[in-house]
């Protein structure tokens, strides 16, 4: 039975979502990766000087004070972490937008073995974020098995 339009669109929908959050963190490895030899908070306070932020705002000053405790060491960990993460995330997008079936098994393995770290996550603190990212991440999974289980033509 061929896929309709609905379930071309869910996958295309999945596949966005993981090749955003896919090309953001390779983004962000670059960026982490042109400051592992620099200041964070010196390079934060630019940042914040060419986007006009004001400087005495408190989301900014609590950025800023936890900018300030990450270890060059640490910073490398988030600089591999992200182009892992990015990676995988691209990896899966590129494939479920080709629509192939291999894509849709390895989505619902990797979100599946997420899905207890945002749990955990979201047992330290709860907020809307982290509640949203893992209705989203449940709602992937569920709709890939029952995607996968749907028998395909040719």
């Amino acid at each position: 039975m061929p896929r309709s339009d609905t379930q071309f669109h869910g996958l295309w929908l999945i596949a966005a979502f993981k090749l955003f959050k896919g090309l953001f963190l390779l983004a962000l490895g670059i960026g982490l990766l042109k400051s592992l030899h620099h200041d964070l908070a010196v390079e934060l306070v630019r940042w914040g000087d060419r986007f006009r932020i004001d400087p005495d705002n408190t989301h900014f000053l609590r950025l800023l004070e936890r900018v300030s405790f990450i270890s060059p060491k640490k910073l490398k960990a988030l600089d591999v972490g992200a182009f892992f993460y990015s990676a995988l995330m691209l990896t899966e997008g590129i494939g479920l937008s080709l629509a192939k079936r291999w894509a849709e098994y390895f989505s619902i393995i990797a979100t599946s073995l997420l899905l207890p770290l945002e749990i955990y996550e979201l047992v330290k603190k709860v907020d809307f974020a982290r509640v949203a990212l893992l209705a989203v991440n449940i709602a992937i999974v569920i709709y890939l098995i029952a995607e996968v289980r749907r028998p395909r033509k040719g």
